[in-house]
């Protein structure tokens, strides 16, 4: 396995406004001549946590996915981030996962955060999603999925966990705890990127998004402020760790039921 770099972006985000947020992030996702493989944005990074879902939704045809393939062809960079659609007459809270060749995927919140009502607004996902990247294989999540081990448990499955998120400060400890605990018993990376700033709602958000490497260990921690981070996660290192210590062949198999 190659290296794999990852650029994360955490900010404040402009409520309800997807126009001032993609115009935000133009200016934040950075330009340069050797880019990065990987762009990190926030859950609904083109509204903020919002239950508003038939006023604020956009169609996969829509301009927030337009601007999205633009900037990854432009940036020489696969981006990803999720943002409220609308399909089928049901809205989703669907994590983009765009190439720098127009390749588009998406990967649907499973676990809907019935706390503020997510679970009437939203359809959830069915199915987990994994995408390759340079030889990587990366299993995208958002936000509360994080709370469920099952739901992202990967018996060699995988080799990058990444998270988007608007997880309030005031559930901080269990983020901190959480995302280094998906490293360690999945045997891989794991990436979360969350928001700071106060939202519509008057919910405040401490960011804290995070690297973690295969042993829990931090390899980046962005704080409470605005940050703009470039991690490179060393491939062949984890590789060594998996034939060094291969806990994964011992690993419970199973099947997920609704």
């Amino acid at each position: 396995m190659q290296n794999l770099t990852v650029t994360l972006i955490q900010t404040s985000l402009h409520w309800h406004d997807a126009e001032a947020n993609r115009n935000q992030f133009d200016q934040l996702i950075p330009v340069g001549k050797t880019p990065t493989d990987l762009v990190v944005l926030p859950e609904m990074f083109t509204t903020g946590f919002t239950m508003d879902a038939a006023k604020n939704a956009e169609t996969m045809d829509g301009a927030s996915i337009a601007w999205m393939r633009q900037v990854a062809s432009d940036r020489g960079s696969t981006l990803c981030g999720s943002l409220i659609i609308e399909e089928d007459q049901r809205f989703y809270n669907r994590l983009i996962w765009m190439s720098p060749d127009g390749d588009c995927r998406h990967y649907d919140k499973r676990h809907l955060f019935r706390m503020a009502g997510e679970d009437e607004h939203f359809a959830a996902g069915t199915q987990r999603q994994i995408f390759e990247l340079n030889g990587w294989r990366i299993c995208p999540l958002i936000c509360y999925d994080l709370r469920f081990p099952v739901w992202s448990r990967g018996v060699n499955a995988y080799d990058l966990m990444l998270f988007v998120a608007n997880w309030p400060a005031a559930r901080r400890s269990a983020w901190q705890m959480l995302l280094p605990a998906r490293a360690i018993e999945n045997q891989c990376f794991a990436l979360g990127v969350n928001r700071i700033g106060t939202d519509g709602n008057d919910v405040r958000y401490s960011g804290d998004s995070a690297v973690h490497d295969y042993l829990g260990n931090p390899l980046l921690n962005c704080g409470d402020q605005a940050c703009i981070e470039t991690v490179c996660l060393d491939g062949s290192a984890l590789e060594r760790y998996r034939k060094k210590f291969p806990a994964y062949l011992d690993a419970d198999r199973f099947e997920i039921s609704d």
